[in-house]
């Protein structure tokens, strides 16, 4: 490194100094080893990663990706005061242009909530919850969580309710207490946790189609997203989706809305009034008309 050994060994001290953990191996091969301690180790960002890093604690913040507490605000204030004035005038250009839709509504989660479901997924740990359902009725669940799912702005733990022997998903927004028990258990049959959130958001619907959306399957999930249906892939440029409705003609019209070239698979009713639809649409653009 082309240093000499005293400014490595005023380096080292000043580390130590700081409070970092700094062991030495004396002799032929040793050297100076930097191990884990309780210091954060200041990060060195450019002006794009600094405004990346600011931009998506914001967006965190209002979109509780992370939860509602105060961690992530806290986070993206501290670190709006260390910006260059540069970076600082990005960022304020693009909360004078940017608009967000409403959140939905619900309860606000905090970040330790959030983690300590995570954590439990991760060791396969079963909790015990306390959960408040939709209508408001509180009660207490054993639960073997297996992943968290982020969809719709809203957090839902798939988990394995222990006394129905069945997997259930819960809205993390609604967990009134997680307590781990401290016993770890084995997961044999996890279910595939985005969509069984999916199927879940989507089984409240008197109506249902089944439609082939002629795009790939990202493409299809940004016509119809996850919480609004089912996805399955059918060969690289086209995308089966199950999607709800409170009745033929609303339905008919949403699909017909999208903008994308689809086929409807079933029921019959739904193809037909597609059909009608885009007939109607067809003869309303017929060439000369004002």
């Amino acid at each position: 490194m082309e240093v000499t050994d005293r400014t490595v060994r005023r380096d080292v001290s000043r580390l130590r100094d700081l409070g970092y953990d700094v062991e030495s191996d004396p002799g032929r091969w040793g050297g100076y080893r930097l191990r884990p301690g309780n210091k954060q180790i200041p990060l060195v960002l450019d002006d794009e990663e600094s405004l990346a890093v600011a931009v998506a604690l914001r967006e965190a913040a209002r979109t509780g990706v992370l939860g509602d507490d105060q961690a992530v605000l806290s986070a993206f204030l501290k670190l709006r005061q260390l910006l260059p004035a540069r970076v600082a005038s990005q960022l304020g250009a693009m909360d004078d242009v940017f608009e967000h839709t409403a959140r939905a509504g619900g309860q606000p989660l905090s970040a330790g909530l959030l983690a300590g479901l995570a954590a439990a997924c991760r060791r396969s740990e079963r909790l015990r919850l306390s959960y408040r359902d939709m209508r408001g009725s509180d009660s207490e669940r054993a639960v073997d969580p297996h992943r968290l799912v982020f969809t719709g702005n809203r957090w839902y733990l798939v988990a394995r309710d222990v006394e129905r022997g069945a997997w259930r998903t819960f809205r993390a927004d609604r967990v009134l207490h997680a307590e781990p028990t401290g016993r770890v258990v084995r997961i044999d049959d996890p279910p595939a946790a985005a969509r069984l959130v999916a199927e879940t958001l989507t089984s409240d619907y008197p109506l249902y189609a089944k439609v082939r959306l002629h795009v790939a399957l990202d493409e299809a999930m940004r016509a119809i997203p996850p919480t609004a249906g089912v996805h399955r892939a059918d060969g690289p440029g086209a995308t089966v989706v199950e999607v709800g409705g409170t009745d033929v003609e609303s339905l008919a019209t949403r699909l017909v809305k999208l903008g994308v070239p689809l086929t409807v698979l079933s029921p019959a009713e739904v193809r037909a009034a597609v059909r009608r639809h885009a007939l109607a649409l067809a003869e309303t653009n017929e060439p000369g008309e004002g």
